[in-house]
């Protein structure tokens, strides 16, 4: 199914980067820069790589594109529907990539700035809107809760010292009180890698970004390859998942069974929830075989 690829924007203020100065919060930060950040993370691209793609019985809502064209660049599916468009090094792909990487940049640290330093796992902590960085590596489990009203925006820097990579391990992040996975922005300087976890917000990679197991409600955009194993991925473009729901607050539609995994995409209306075909139903079985 065809959506319209619409253009990342690149940021065009560069924000908070980390040293051991006070946090910008959401009042701080100003209109531009949340319009920007919004922009950029409207993209139908759910998942950007640069050369491979990769998704192993899970499920993509949005497009998946490659900036790298065929040979080197791909996308390999199995068991894994995706509800969009796939684009393999193509000018929408190549566009969206560029982009990508003009908004990478330009939320960069850069010394003298400030925001809030992190430390630990991020286990029972709740955040407000704001700038936080982790000046190395990351290493997350456990629920963090990120507090604050829709308009509110998040920026996390992982690597502000110039490597270090994201892992997140059992790691649920909740929203609350209207924050919006759309409005959340992981900046990561190498790679980030998920398992088990329940993810809000989208991850910009300076290497591999790894998904296996869980959920994630974002885009993965990555400057290497992507692979997700078992992950429901929903991405930004064209929804709103403020809430951990995908942004789904309608119903499951269902388009009767034996017709193939549809990823039930008219209208978006699926947003996580596999229809019949997805969940075993057969013909003269109308009934979803997980009897929801």
């Amino acid at each position: 199914m065809q959506y319209t690829t619409r253009s990342l924007l690149a940021l065009t203020l560069v924000l908070a980067a980390c040293t051991d100065g006070g946090s910008i919060t959401g009042a701080d930060a100003s209109a531009s820069v949340r319009s920007s950040m919004q922009s950029a993370q409207s993209s139908d691209f759910a998942v950007l790589a640069n050369a491979a793609a990769t998704c192993t019985n899970g499920t993509i809502l949005g497009d998946v594109g490659t900036n790298q064209a065929t040979p080197t660049g791909s996308f390999t599916q199995t068991v894994c529907p995706v509800t969009g468009s796939i684009h393999i090094g193509d000018g929408a792909a190549q566009g969206a990539y560029a982009s990508f990487l003009a908004s990478y940049a330009a939320l960069a640290p850069v010394a003298g700035e400030s925001c809030t330093m992190l430390t630990g796992t991020l286990a029972g902590v709740t955040l407000a809107p704001g700038t936080y960085c982790f000046d190395a590596a990351a290493a997350l489990t456990g629920t963090l809760t990120l507090d604050g009203p829709s308009n509110g925006t998040w920026i996390f820097k992982i690597g502000t010292s110039g490597t270090g990579a994201l892992t997140g391990t059992n790691f649920n992040v909740v929203l609350a009180n209207g924050a919006n996975a759309c409005n959340v922005t992981w900046w990561v300087s190498q790679a980030a890698t998920l398992t088990t976890s329940n993810f809000q917000g989208s991850i910009w990679a300076g290497a591999a970004i790894t998904l296996t197991g869980g959920s994630f409600n974002g885009n993965v955009w990555s400057m290497a390859d992507v692979t997700i194993t078992g992950t429901a991925l929903v991405g930004c473009g064209g929804s709103t998942p403020g809430n951990g729901n995908g942004g789904n607050n309608g119903s499951k539609c269902n388009q009767g069974v034996g017709n193939g995994p549809e990823g039930c995409d008219p209208g978006k209306s699926n947003r996580r929830n596999p229809s019949n075909d997805e969940l075993g139903g057969l013909p003269g079985e109308p009934g979803r075989k997980g009897g929801r």
